[in-house]
Order: C-alpha cells, then structure tokens, then sequence
C-alpha cells in the first residue's frame, strides 16, 4: 500500500505494546537480551533498558468531559492535584449505588481467597459477577466499570469473561497503581523491531539458533508413544521431514489444534481440550494513523470507553524520543497514533459490525470513532485532515468473495470454565510440550507475558526430563499485598465448609485487622515516602 515511498518504511505495528509493573517473565527475558546504545555502549539491563514508564490514563467518552487518571503511584503534586480532580472535579454519571457496588465487587475480589477464586469465580462471568443487568443499558456502570477492562485489554465480552481472570488482572493493575515502587503502565521508546526483536533476532542467531521462515508444519508424526518427526512445507518448494529430541508446539490455539491428529489424540486424549479451546478466540487488532501533526492526546493511554469497536490508543512519539519520522514517507509525518481495535463482531457502529468492512473503511469508522470522543466542548484536537497515512495490522485481510474480513491471528479470550480445557506445559507424550499463552500459568492471560511463562515451564520439563544440571527458568506467581492474607484466610475456612463469601468478619478478626493495618499502614507510608524522596533525589 506504501508504493508511493517503497523505500521510505514508516513503523507498522500490531497495535501498541503494553508492559504492565506485574509483568515479570517476559521483563526478565528482556534483561538477557544485549542491547547497545545509540553510543554504542551496552545497556546492563539490555533490552529492557527500551522500557519507559507513561504517566497518565484517559477515558474518553461521547460528548463528555474526558477522565484523566495517573498510571502509577503519584510522584509530584501535579499527580495528586490530578487525583483530587477525579474525585471532586469529574462528572462520571455513576451513581452512589454503582460506585458502592463496584467498590464492594472489588472488596470481595481482593479479599476472596484463590481457592474460592479458581473454583467458584472461574465459573462466574464478568457481567453477572459485578451485577450490570441492575443498571441502564449503555450507562457509565456498564461502559467504564464493567466492560472498559474485557473489551479493551483482553478482546472479551463481559458477559462471557471469566471472573476469575478479569478479577485477577483487574487487581493487579491496582495493585501496582497504588504501590510507590512500581511503574505501573511502560512502553517501548521505539518501535518493536528496532527495540526488542531484532536484538533478541540477533543474539538467537549469534547463539546457534537456526531460523527457517516461511515454513509451515503441516503434520506432526507420533508412534503412538512419542513424537517422531515434523512434516515441513516451504512457501515454495516439496514438504520434508525433521525430527529432534524434543518438540515444542510454541504456535497459537487456532494453529495448534489442526496439528493435533489421531495418532497424538490417542496417546494423550486429554489433548483433545485444545481442539475445544481453539473457538475460544477474538480479534484484537491494531491501527496506526500517521499524522502530520504530533497529537499527544495525553502521557499514555487512552481509553474510548463509548466507542462500540472497543477502541484504545496511544500516541507513540512521545515516547519514542530519539525516533526520526522527517526522511520516511513523504516526510511530512510528525506523529503516530497507534490504536488497537477489541470488538469486530459484537457491537456495530453505523449498522455495521467492524469485520463486516473492508479495512480501508475500518480505518475511517475507527477515527470517526475517536474524534467523537476527543472533540469535546467546542474542542477540536484531531480531524480527517491530519491523516497523511493509515495502516490497518495485516493480519486483517478482506474476502471479496464472502464480503468480510478474516483475521489470521486472532487472540484467546478466558470464558468462564475453560481453565479446565488448558493443558500444562508437558502432557503424556513425553517429548512433545507446549509454549503459548493458552497453557496454564499464573499469568492466566493470553498476553506475551503468559506466553513466557508457559515457554520458561516447557523449558523446566526438558530440562528435568533429560536429568540436566542447568539452572531452572525462574517463575513467578502474581502477588498482592500482604494486609489481605488474613482475610484470605478466613474465606478460605469458609469455602472449605461450603460457606458463601461473607462481608462480616467475626469480632476478634476485626481486632486482628486493626492491628494487622496499622503495621502495614505504617510501613506503606514509610516505603512510600522512601520512593519520593529518592525519586526527587534522581532528578536533581
């Protein structure tokens, strides 16, 4: 589509990349990964050094004055001036009843145990979990509280979402909002490539990784017992076979579930969840408008929360500071604002659903989308004019013949009771393991954070498998803060009895908790008063 400058690339991308503070397998490899300044000195973190914090998260609405929160924990007077206006100076059209509810729904999530969670919330979906059927159709309860998390962040309806999931992710985000001594929402400070693959490309490669692209696995070849070779289809040329000691099926559901033939079924049938899990996949797919203006918007993302394709973005200059746009294109283009699309068949706009449209005319309806919730009150901060470029994420390919689009890579979405349809990381076929974001983890989401975690514990069972002394993957579970455990407690011994969650507390845990919170408020304060003062420090 970029004929015109074939020589004059501009950054396409996916969408946005999202790092969030509770990542830690996929932030972990990044430290491995060599990374060379433009100095050309190493980083000691590596790529991970390509990491910067946002400050600021927006909701903006049809017609309505936008939201602006921070991202992260205030650090200056202007993050807590921003705070207080939030909660005196915004009109969020949620009434007493919805934010007592929610505030309760939270509540229960933060102080339910993950027994209760895995077993009963699992089986619950969003929608019902937070009780949305009780407010108006298409009001603030519904489009910020209850859908702004399912349909943005993991391309799932809230009716169908896991409570589970949804509640776990939800928690950690604030988790990590109200913890001084993490950066709640980093992006990469240029565009993917040159930030993350290429030098991860080139240090495979510089190791003995041999990479063979545009090759297709149209067969996997089991005994009955084992695994004993791949059938390998070039993009030009005849099919051959290799075998190995081990095999890692690292694809998506979608992709995994054809490979998995009878000779496999038969040997592991338990296997034959993922053929059922593979329909449990949405689209996700991104925008970039190249403009010829830099529009901040703000420090970071935004959220459309009235837009009905789902829509969020970021405008990516800002933080892609040594980035030079001037000699790509026609060189007229000064911003780039990256948008990601979550709804393509749920919620139509203008009587059209968004896999219903060609994508040129996605491109369009989406902006259309956007510009009704940034002009607002008379403001006019994009317009049509500003689009020197657009590039809708390839994946999304138009059939002429059926009239809609088709997504070559759509992305698993966590309905409630699948847990049970994942598989680990290694099965009964002993050479055969799996590294992709619907395995089990504790990350529990199908993210680049959950696909590490799932790679890192295939890469544990080899290891162990083969009797090796090498060192161990390290993972991690998600944590919360520690203030809860007692009450996580209690409701343990309340499940284990069949007992519902309860709100009330028997009167000697209440005593307990005071106590308890006193310890941790104290302790808070300190740590976060730590992180202010040595947060100025830096700065001067």
């Amino acid at each position: 589509t970029n004929l015109q400058f074939p020589d004059k690339f501009l950054p396409g991308e996916h969408g946005f990349r999202f790092f969030p503070g509770f990542y830690k397998h996929v932030t972990a490899t990044m430290k491995q990964i060599p990374y060379a300044g433009s100095d050309g000195k190493p980083r000691r973190n590596g790529v991970f050094s390509n990491l910067v914090s946002t400050t600021r998260i927006m909701m903006a609405r049809y017609g309505k004055q936008h939201i602006v929160t921070t991202s992260s924990f205030p650090r200056n007077l202007g993050d807590i001036e921003l705070l207080v206006h939030d909660l005196f100076g915004v009109d969020t059209g949620l009434t007493k009843e919805g934010e007592k509810l929610f505030a309760s729904k939270l509540w229960q999530l933060m102080t339910s145990s993950n027994t209760r969670r895995a077993a009963e919330y699992e089986g619950i979906g969003w929608w019902e979990y937070l009780e949305a059927s009780r407010f108006p159709e298409g009001g603030p309860y519904q489009t910020l509280l209850v859908e702004g998390l399912t349909r943005t962040l993991v391309a799932s309806q809230a009716r169908t979402a896991s409570t589970k999931t949804g509640g776990d992710i939800l928690l950690q985000l604030l988790f990590n909002m109200l913890d001084p001594g993490v950066n709640t929402d980093r992006v990469l400070n240029k565009p993917t490539n040159d930030a993350w693959l290429d030098p991860w490309l080139k240090y495979l490669k510089d190791s003995g990784v041999h990479f063979h692209l545009g090759h297709e696995v149209s067969e996997i070849k089991c005994d009955g017992q084992r695994i004993t070779g791949a059938i390998i289809k070039p993009c030009d040329g005849e099919e051959f076979e290799v075998s190995g000691d081990h095999y890692v099926l690292a694809t998506p559901v979608e992709r995994a579930a054809p490979l998995l033939n009878e000779e496999i079924l038969k040997a592991d049938p338990a296997l034959k969840s993922i053929i059922t899990l593979a329909t449990d996949v949405a689209w996700m797919n991104g925008i970039q408008y190249y403009l010829n203006q830099d529009v901040t918007v703000t420090n970071g993302h935004v959220i459309y929360s009235d837009s009905e394709w789902a829509v969020t973005s970021i405008s990516q200059i800002q933080f892609w500071k040594d980035y030079d746009l001037s000699a790509r294109y026609n060189g007229k283009v000064k911003g780039v604002l990256s948008v990601d699309v979550s709804d393509w068949s749920h919620t139509k706009y203008k009587g059209k659903y968004a896999e219903d449209v060609e994508p040129a005319e996605v491109a369009m309806m989406v902006w259309e989308q956007i510009c009704k919730s940034l002009n607002v009150d008379g403001e006019t901060v994009v317009d049509k004019s500003m689009i020197e470029f657009f590039y809708v994420d390839r994946d999304i390919q138009w059939e002429k013949e059926k009239h809609e689009n088709i997504d070559k890579e759509p992305l698993l979405v966590n309905k409630i009771n699948t847990w049970r349809l994942r598989p680990e990381s290694y099965c009964d076929i002993p050479n055969l393991f799996f590294a992709a974001d619907y395995v089990r983890t504790y990350t529990d989401l199908a993210t680049m954070e959950g696909a590490n975690e799932a790679a890192r514990r295939a890469v544990n069972h080899i290891l162990r498998q083969d009797n090796s002394n090498q060192p161990q993957c390290e993972i991690w579970p998600l944590t919360e803060p520690w203030i809860f455990k007692p009450l996580r407690w209690w409701d343990k011994k309340r499940f284990t009895k069949g007992l519902p969650y309860s709100h009330h507390l028997p009167w000697w845990l209440k005593l307990f908790m005071l106590a308890w919170g006193g310890v941790y408020l104290v302790l808070y304060f300190i740590r976060a008063a730590w992180f202010w003062l040595v947060g100025k420090w830096i700065k001067q």
